[in-house]
């Protein structure tokens, strides 16, 4: 299953993939029409801070299997898109009566007017997988916009691997080599512990 991984400690807060976003769902799709669009289009990810100074992280919803806002949604509005595998929004059944963000553990749905030439109406949005750009095969957006590889898109046990194998050459990296002499005085001191301890327990009190 391909899907967006997220990389928190490479996350600088520069918020681009919201603004790639937000452009990808505008009806112009670039940022000197978006800008002028009525209502303003809002992104489907959201970078919120860190628990600590200068961290931030990309929160995004996880197309979770099974999906409890799908399982909740009163009108049928949440549907999964089995070829991608994206939980996706049908915004002519949605009725905006939050049951979806209420069940979700990520806080990754938000309501947003929408106007599309018809009388605007509120309802539900949240991160669509970009399933225009996947058709293409493009990646989404916010990972196509993200300039320090906080969010990267693949098969999931591949990203997983690959971030594994990162972190493993990290900690080795982090380990110094030590040198024969170090273990040399190591074990000499080693030694003389071990006859200190010897000494007290046979009570030989000369050392």
């Amino acid at each position: 299953m391909q899907t967006v991984f997220v990389r928190p400690e490479r996350c600088i807060g520069c918020r681009q993939c919201e603004f790639a976003c937000a452009v990808e769902h505008s009806h112009s799709r670039t940022p000197s029409g978006a800008a002028w669009e009525e209502p303003r289009p809002k992104p489907r990810i959201h970078v919120d801070p860190g628990p600590w100074l200068n961290s931030s992280f990309p929160s995004k919803c996880r197309h979770c299997d099974p999906a409890p806002c799908e399982a909740a949604c009163l009108t049928g509005a949440l549907q999964r898109d089995t070829e991608h595998d994206l939980v996706l929004i049908e915004e002519s059944k949605c009725i905006a009566c939050a049951t979806c963000a209420m069940v979700c553990a990520f806080d990754a749905v938000t309501f947003h007017r929408h106007g599309n030439g018809h009388l605007p109406a509120v309802t539900a949005i949240k991160c669509d997988g970009c399933i225009d750009r996947l058709q293409h095969s493009r990646a989404p957006a916010c990972v196509e916009a993200c300039k320090t590889g906080a969010l990267v898109f693949g098969e999931i046990n591949d990203l997983i691997a690959a971030d594994r194998e990162r972190q493993s050459a990290a900690s080795l990296r982090a380990v110094q080599p030590v040198s024969p002499d170090n273990v040399a005085a190591w074990r000499g001191w080693g030694r003389a512990a071990t006859a200190v301890a010897e000494g007290v327990s046979h009570g030989n009190k000369s050392f």
